[in-house]
């Protein structure tokens, strides 16, 4: 018997059939849900609570794992940049004017500035 694999089917649809039914519907699906029933739960609920704690854990473990442990071009800037944009971001956050955009572009700065000093840019 011969395996399954992405090019299974002959059809020229089977591709994008596959990416509609494994990525496109779980996860808008759950979407979809939350904007139903967000008229319904209050925001001061602990399940939302709840919801709001799990996604913001689930970015800054992401956030961590590409700066401390990155691939690709980001590997080949510094740790010392790498975390030193990640501060500088933050603290540009916090002191300066607590804008998100400017956070990330002082991180920016940073990180461009560590991949010059590599000899990267």
């Amino acid at each position: 018997m011969s395996e399954i694999t992405f090019d299974w089917l002959p059809y020229w649809w089977w591709p994008f059939l596959f990416i509609l039914l494994a990525g496109w519907l779980p996860t808008d699906l759950w979407r979809y849900l939350g904007v139903i029933s967000s008229g319904t739960i209050s925001d001061k609920s602990v399940a939302i609570q709840l919801v709001r704690a799990i996604a913001t854990a689930l970015v800054a473990a992401v956030i961590a794992r590409l700066v401390l442990y990155p691939t690709g071009s980001l590997a080949l800037i510094p740790d010392a940049a790498r975390i030193g944009a990640m501060v500088g971001g933050f603290l540009a956050y916090f002191l300066i004017a607590r804008s998100i955009v400017l956070g990330i572009v002082v991180a920016e700065i940073i990180l461009l500035a560590g991949a010059w000093w590599v000899g990267l840019l």
